[in-house]
């Protein structure tokens, strides 16, 4: 994970070379503990999901403390599970390792707990895209996430999976308000991002 990434002024997420956007779903409930800039350290509020290629991104509709957005490398993501409780909203649940910067020692970074909530709408488009996503940047990368070898895979890798088919042939739900993004969106700037910890640059 990375916390606070950089994001255009619209809140869309600066994206990296070769990064392609599937989705974006307004309006899900977003938590996820170990976070230094949240009270208490633990982040809950309401924002967008972001899919893309190479991770998952949340941006919050409002600040909670510092914390106004999480980046999750899906190459970093284990133990995910599409909950369907009885008197509670569908979510989805799971585990996301740190980025850490080389220069940093792994053993002062904890995993992160996460859960995505659809309190708003039905979530037949997003889950489906997801899970298969996920699975095929695995797959496509022979990668099977363990928590102890995630932090030693470089997240850009996932950059290689072909996403095009499966974003072609995906299912649209009509009670999932989830946008798929058919054309990549028009960024404000051709800013794009090499690395995790480097700042962005220009494409051109």
């Amino acid at each position: 994970m990375a916390e606070n990434p950089q994001l255009f002024g619209n809140g869309m997420p600066v994206p990296f070379h070769g990064e392609m956007f599937v989705l974006a779903r307004d309006g899900v409930e977003f938590h996820v503990d170990k976070i230094p800039s949240a009270p208490g350290g633990h982040a809950k509020t309401k924002g967008t999901i972001y899919l893309s290629n190479i991770r998952m991104v949340f941006v919050a509709a409002k600040p909670v403390g510092n914390f106004f957005a999480f980046d999750m490398p899906l190459l970093y993501v284990h133990g995910e599970k599409f909950n369907q409780p009885i008197f509670h909203c569908n979510n989805i649940s799971g585990f996301v390792e740190p980025v850490v910067p080389e220069s940093q020692n792994r053993a002062l970074y904890s995993t992160h707990t996460f859960k995505i909530l659809f309190k708003e709408g039905g979530c037949g488009t997003f889950v489906p895209l997801f899970l298969n996503l996920i699975t095929s940047v695995r797959r496509y990368n022979q990668f099977e996430a363990q928590p102890a070898t995630v932090p030693r895979v470089d997240p850009m890798q996932a950059a290689q999976t072909p996403v095009d088919d499966m974003m072609r042939h995906a299912y649209v739900d009509p009670h999932d308000p989830t946008k798929i993004f058919l054309q990549q969106p028009a960024a404000e700037s051709q800013l794009r991002r090499r690395n995790y910890h480097g700042p962005a640059d220009n494409a051109y």
